[in-house]
């Protein structure tokens, strides 16, 4: 028998919470007892039956499809003309316009709208429709905060991976000039002659908040190495290849590259740094590479660089004997100068404007055990200079050549990237091959970094810092482009720091110079006593000996033999008192003790007393009342 109950709504109460009420119990069906099925059943005594009243679920996860948005832009032209007038001739246009301007519906339309556009205006000048209300409570949080002294910290907003499948490391980071929305990386292999046939070399501009999909994919000839926006115009890009190679971008255009340098006037090894130059044109720039070369652009005429500079030391532009450049330092508040960091760890202080090219080499900074990856002024202090290399970071000032003024700890791993915060002179940023990124403030500590976040587990390349102080973005070593946003105590101006900053690298400055004028005058003190050495030397073969100086070694020896005579008697003093006593030892009950026979050896063995006699005595006599010696 099938029961069958059907509940019956209206369709304009579907949705509506469910209203119970009391009402008596109803019988839809009665199911009699059945005799006959009663002896197929066995009775258990005693039973015991669990209930759950919980129903039995089961859990299931799906992964949805990933979503990919895309930016797309339009531009409006100028329409709604109709067919028979063009809007590029003038005349036709004028009199359609005063054509519809004499039209009655036109008139009356204009002033409808006048009269709401008038109240909107008023509405408008009454009240802000932007004003923010809690904008000075938020302020006053913000200092509450800071002046609390709050945890430093730092959280991942968004991961940029490289769409590729064959992943290759963000060898280079720009930020985009204007509002920071835009990220562009540059993606290559720097492992030689281990690049797979297959691997892409684009490299790509993404989009901060999308991180799904690059807003622009550049397609270079050859793997970009470094990647560096125009300040003064956003939408140049310039870049420097695995193969040497210069070339620039413009984002209006396309992908592909405006321009590029001609090979056989380009580096010889990869372009490790590219920086705009500040210049009227906004168009000369500057780049450096493992060939010993910096090479000066400009992209209206990229055929063959305009200037040309070779890192030899000797001043004779050797290029087998230059140092091998990986990073660049340009300020702009500086124009004339420029410092370049090498594989052979020194830091090499450039001026552009000499007249020779053997005076642009003007002096090295020398400390660290490797290349130098990081090279950068303090934006607040261009006088101090940070460097990062090796297992350390070090801060350094134009005037101390011989040390840096101060310096992290030796790490376990090794540091690839570094650079200052742009808000706060005392911050700067590490990162480290075990995917760590350190925040440093040596107002606050030097021994240890202030806060240290595991950013990934690859090694972290690159790194840059958004000009606002507040995101920061980190590329792997598999293509992976990290954006961290850190805590306002790092991005924010504390309460004299300036002064404070300034105070601390003066002091510190001052004791270095201290140190290396004391290390100098030692270095002369060694140095004129080796020339004094030196001289008396060649006095002796040049037989140039004065009467003087004969005196005084004759003088020197006699009193060295004198004192030696005076050890040798104070020594046989002491013998002859050990022989007395070894003497009186042998002496027996009956107080005599012949000695007839005694031989060269047993003499020599037996005491000390007569080692000075042996050859002369042939028998001894000992008594106790005399002792004769008979020889």
């Amino acid at each position: 028998m099938e029961i069958v109950y059907v509940y019956v709504k209206k369709r304009s109460e579907f949705g509506r919470p469910c209203y119970f009420s009391d009402r008596p119990a109803e019988l839809h069906a009665d199911l009699l007892p059945d005799a006959a099925l009663a002896a197929t059943f066995l009775a258990r005594d005693p039973c015991d039956v669990g209930a759950q009243c919980a129903p039995d679920v089961s859990e299931h996860e799906v992964n949805t499809e990933r979503f990919e948005s895309e930016s797309r832009g339009i531009n409006h032209v100028e329409g709604g003309w109709p067919k028979d007038v063009n809007p590029q001739e003038m005349e036709q246009t004028i009199r359609f316009r005063k054509k519809v301007e004499k039209d009655e519906n036109y008139m009356n339309t204009i002033m409808q709208l006048g009269t709401l556009m008038e109240h909107s205006i008023k509405q408008n000048n009454a009240i802000d429709i932007y004003q923010e209300y809690f904008e000075e409570e938020d302020e006053e949080d913000e200092e509450e905060v800071t002046d609390a002294k709050e945890q430093p910290a730092a959280k991942t907003i968004n991961v940029f991976r490289d769409p590729n499948e064959v992943k290759r490391t963000a060898s280079s980071l720009s930020w985009h000039p204007d509002g920071n929305h835009k990220l562009a990386v540059a993606y290559s292999c720097l492992e030689f002659q281990r690049a797979p046939k297959d691997m892409s070399f684009d490299s790509y501009i993404w989009d901060i908040e999308n991180p799904n999909r690059p807003e622009l994919t550049l397609k270079p000839v050859s793997p970009l190495v470094s990647l560096e926006y125009n300040p003064k115009d956003s939408h140049i890009l310039l870049g420097g290849s695995y193969n040497g190679q210069i070339a620039y971008w413009d984002t209006r255009k396309g992908g592909q590259p405006v321009e590029m340098s001609a090979i056989e006037h380009s580096h010889r090894d990869p372009v490790y740094k590219v920086i705009w130059l500040q210049s009227k044109t906004g168009t000369d720039a500057f780049s450096t590479s493992t060939d010993g070369q910096v090479l000066w652009w400009d992209i209206r005429k990229m055929s063959e660089p305009t200037e040309r500079l070779v890192l030899d030391l000797s001043r004779k532009e050797n290029l087998e004997n230059a140092l091998t450049a990986v990073s660049l330092e340009f300020e702009p508040t500086m124009p004339t100068k420029f410092m370049v960091g090498t594989e052979q760890g020194l830091v090499v202080s450039c001026n552009r404007k000499a007249k020779t090219p053997a005076e642009k080499i003007v002096c090295t900074y020398s400390g660290h055990h490797g290349p130098i990856y990081a090279l950068q002024r303090n934006p607040f202090f261009p006088k101090y200079f940070l460097t990062v290399a090796d297992w350390t970071a070090r801060i350094w000032s134009e005037d101390i050549k011989e040390s840096s003024i101060m310096w992290t700890k030796y790490h376990m791993a090794y540091l690839m990237d570094g650079c200052w915060s742009p808000v706060r002179p005392s911050v700067f940023f590490t990162v480290k091959m075990d995917g760590t990124l350190d925040a440093w403030d040596f107002l606050f500590k030097r021994n240890d970094p202030t806060l240290s976040v595991k950013v990934c587990d690859e090694a972290l390349c690159s790194l840059r810092v958004q000009d606002n102080g507040r995101l920061l973005a980190c590329g792997s070593q598999l293509g992976t482009a990290t954006l961290l946003e850190i805590s306002p105590g790092l991005c924010t101006m504390q309460r004299n720091e300036k002064t404070l900053a300034t105070a601390m690298a003066e002091r510190e400055a001052k004791r270095e110079k201290i140190l290396e004028a004391r290390q100098r005058e030692m270095r002369l003190k060694e140095r004129s006593r080796s020339e004094q050495s030196k001289e008396d030397e060649s006095r002796e073969l040049d037989g140039e000996v004065t009467t003087e100086d004969l005196v005084a070694r004759a003088e020197k020896d006699f009193f060295q033999i004198v004192e030696a005579e005076l050890k040798k008697m104070e020594k046989d003093k002491e013998d002859e008192k050990v022989g007395w006593k070894m003497c009186c030892k042998l002496l027996d009950q009956n107080h005599t003790l012949n000695l007839t026979v005694v031989s060269l050896a047993e003499l020599r063995s037996t005491s000390l007393f007569w080692h000075h006699l042996v050859g002369q005595v042939s028998m001894v006599t000992l008594d106790l009342n005399e002792l004769r010696w008979s020889h």
